[in-house]
């Protein structure tokens, strides 16, 4: 996959007859893949390619000043959008200029003219354009006349009748309910980021921990919990069990003194993981943050916690299709 950033590395030669997305595409969650889904279709009618066009940061934060947190980083959406087949993603820089420019001139001057686009899929929700005017009906009254294939998709709903949104999964990780998250998502909920150094302190006690670099990551509460870590990304094909630490290590650290981090202890892995890249499922929590009287009953608990994350493994309790794992990993 690749990726163009700006309006200005639009250019019509760049393209393969291409069949077009638009959104933030937050999470890519089980609607937006939904979405994913008919444009690949529509590429493969158009013997061309699938081409998503999303935003550096949520235009809300330009809009309306400030926006809700991201579900997924930059980085952590192109990794996944890699992973629903997608050819080229256009990442453009949501700004004051872009956030003025009407509907009909984006559908003309970058849809059809920038990118040449051969069709179009719009999102049940999609808006774009100055004021948020332009939508799939905007979409075919603008493109159609020039030959440019328009559909639409309906939105997705859970047996509940509630629609998939990313504003869903911020509610359901706010409140912890990852298993609901990951219902939404169609995976289970994951943290994605670089390994980077941090004190030591996990291999002092005898437990190393990757700490993880998220670039604005949505994560739940503090606390401990359980899951699967992918090393390196899928291509590497190494996923293990892992716990891992949300928190600010109040043994260590007196509380509200220490900024919250993300660690995490992947048992039995040996090697180098600094500078490696960690897409960590979550499947449960399996403690509250504490503070302890010291080291020796800091790591009684940590011992206490990896022996339960593999019961929950073992037993059954947790089983998900984790990408890049190998199927269904228990």
């Amino acid at each position: 996959m690749r990726t163009l950033e700006g309006l200005g590395a639009l250019r019509r030669e760049r393209f393969r007859r291409p069949a077009v997305t638009l959104g933030v595409f937050d999470g890519v969650h089980r609607g937006h893949r939904a979405v994913l889904a008919r444009t690949r279709e529509m590429a493969a009618r158009l013997n061309g390619e699938v081409v998503v066009v999303t935003f550096h940061v949520h235009p809300k934060a330009v809009t309306h000043g400030e926006a809700p947190p991201l579900v997924t980083s930059l980085r952590h959406r192109l990794h996944l959008l890699r992973r629903e087949g997608v050819d080229t993603v256009a990442v453009l820089r949501f700004d004051r200029d872009l956030r003025e420019m009407g509907a009909e001139a984006f559908a003309d001057d970058v849809l059809a003219g920038a990118i040449g686009a051969g069709g179009v899929v719009a999102g049940h929700d999609t808006r774009f354009g100055r004021d948020r005017r332009g939508d799939a009906a905007m979409l075919r009254e603008r493109l159609a006349p020039l030959g440019v294939l328009v559909e639409s998709t309906e939105p997705v709903r859970m047996a509940d009748g509630e629609i998939v949104s990313s504003s869903a999964i911020r509610a359901a990780v706010a409140r912890g309910d990852l298993a609901r998250a990951g219902d939404l998502l169609g995976r289970p909920p994951a943290l994605f980021g670089t390994v980077v150094r941090g004190d030591g302190r996990g291999r002092s006690l005898g437990f190393p921990t990757a700490n993880l670099d998220l670039e604005g990551e949505l994560r739940p509460g503090r606390g401990v919990y359980g899951g699967v870590a992918a090393i390196g990304g899928e291509r590497d094909g190494a996923a293990r069990p892992c716990v891992v630490n949300i928190g600010g290590r109040p043994t260590f650290h007196p509380e509200g003194s220490r900024a919250e981090t993300v660690e995490a202890h992947v048992p039995d892995w040996e090697g180098d993981l600094y500078g490696r890249t960690l897409e960590v499922f979550l499947l449960g929590k399996l403690r509250d943050e504490r503070r302890f009287d010291g080291p020796d009953a800091l790591r009684a608990q940590i011992a206490a916690d990896i022996a339960e994350m593999r019961r929950r493994f073992r037993d059954g309790e947790w089983r998900a299709d984790v990408p890049g794992a190998g199927g269904t990993w228990t």
